[in-house]
């Protein structure tokens, strides 16, 4: 069955990919937008929303996403982070694919399309695995799990030392139009690292990771996609010289997009003073010179998305001594209230550019449907309260876990409504 019309009413619809921001009307028909623009008449039957005070934005897309599901159902599974995502504003997340078993097949990429189908949140694309095994050895059968459903590939979490088999990736993935991601990280220098090395950690008495070890990785990547033609797609960057060097690589013309998450454009490596492990984190928290750099970035499109890496864990394993516990914080719920606090609010970006960030920028990166409110385009749609103030309560969260260093925070800006495919699958009031 069609969902039922819906017609928003009065909201500022920002709408990037259009040009368009203004007060106007939208209708939403057969989970396609029918009309954008103007005053809009909907159908007797249509469910009015009102929209006054609202932003209302083409659905946000998430691009990295850890959803745990096969293995690690304790931390979170496929339809709790779909929820998650939905509370968050999220229209569509990319699952990655280090998961126990790893999405390496076209089999396990059916089983997440299939589960996120079930979920009724947000829509989940799995992005297959790189290597068989994340092993880095051989290549995973791109072909078969593009078929199945796959958006893209990656080893995330495990970085593709060999450079020979990441070349062989980029130039496989070229006739899928798939983008290639990686997770940036030369293990050779990063090593048993598990914060930033300098001042900090030598204070703090913890092993480092150099920014080098970043740096590194992401030249060798942009230097692989130039040789190959392919598209190169860097994961949560960190440094200041990584930023650097992908602004000169797109200014040679390199196929290649890149993303910043909410924590590396907030927080520096003093977070994680007391031994903080919802502050642990790879790449790690860096310094305030890398992200005022990152920021930079962000800004000027040399990095051109939003993503948040949604790490969930169990609270068993953060408690753990900070050497030992797990990478990662969740980030699906708090991050429009911490880009519209800390990103637009301090006037890094304007709030059009932040949308920009996060939704058609992340459709155009990973060719997913949406991004866009234009007519006949999917009726996914983020309605967001730019006044609304809100502190960040982890014991609220829809997703199993509640690892996040922004506790306590008081936020202004928050999803209020997320709809997909033209109907509402989650709305602030807890129905949807």
């Amino acid at each position: 069955m069609s969902p039922r019309p819906l017609w928003i009413r009065g909201g500022r619809i920002i709408d990037p990919a259009a040009g368009l921001d203004a007060t106007a009307d939208l209708l939403l028909l057969d989970g396609r937008v029918a009309e954008c623009g103007g005053e809009v008449e909907g159908p007797a039957d249509a469910e009015v929303l009102d929209a006054r005070g609202l932003v209302v934005a083409p659905g946000l897309i998430d691009v990295h996403v850890h959803l745990r599901e096969p293995g690690g159902e304790h931390k979170e599974t496929i339809a709790t982070g779909a929820r998650a995502a939905a509370a968050g504003g999220f229209t569509s997340v990319c699952a990655m694919p280090n998961t126990s078993p790893p999405i390496d097949d076209p089999a396990s990429v059916g089983f997440v399309v299939a589960e996120g189908r079930r979920a009724g949140g947000a829509r989940v694309y799995p992005v297959g695995a790189i290597s068989a095994g994340l092993e880095g050895r051989r290549l995973a059968e791109i072909g078969e799990m593009v078929a199945a459903g796959a958006v893209g590939i990656t080893d995330d979490g495990h970085p593709v030392m060999d450079s020979g088999l990441m070349r062989l990736a980029l130039e496989y993935a070229l006739p899928f139009g798939i983008p290639v991601a990686d997770h940036p990280e030369d293990l050779g220098l990063s090593r048993e690292g598990s914060m930033n090395e300098g001042l900090v950690s030598a204070r703090l008495g913890l092993v480092g990771k150099p920014n080098a070890s970043e740096d590194i990785h992401i030249v060798r990547d942009l230097l692989l996609a130039e040789l190959t033609g392919g598209r190169i797609h860097l994961q949560h960057v960190s440094t200041a010289w990584g930023v650097e060097a992908i602004r000169q690589a797109k200014a040679r013309g390199v196929r290649a997009t890149a993303e910043a998450s909410p924590h590396h454009l907030i927080l520096t490596e003093a977070a994680v003073e007391g031994y903080r492990t919802d502050a642990k984190m790879n790449p790690p928290l860096r310094t305030g010179a890398d992200v005022a750099a990152v920021r930079a970035g962000l800004a000027d499109g040399t990095l051109d998305v939003i993503a948040t890496d949604h790490a969930p864990h169990h609270y068993d394993e953060k408690e753990s001594a900070f050497d030992d516990a797990p990478f990662g914080i969740v980030g699906l719920e708090t991050a429009v209230g911490l880009v519209l606090t800390h990103i637009v609010g301090e006037g890094v970006i304007d709030l059009p550019t932040a949308i920009e960030r996060m939704s058609p920028a992340a459709a155009r990166a990973f060719n997913l449907p949406g991004g866009t409110l234009a007519p006949g385009s999917v009726a996914d749609v983020t309605l967001i309260d730019p006044a609304r103030a809100w502190a960040v309560d982890p014991s609220r969260f829809l997703s199993k876990s509640r690892n996040t260093p922004f506790a306590g925070l008081e936020l202004t800006g928050k999803a209020v409504m997320t709809i997909v495919g033209g109907e509402v699958v989650w709305r602030e009031d807890g129905s949807g």
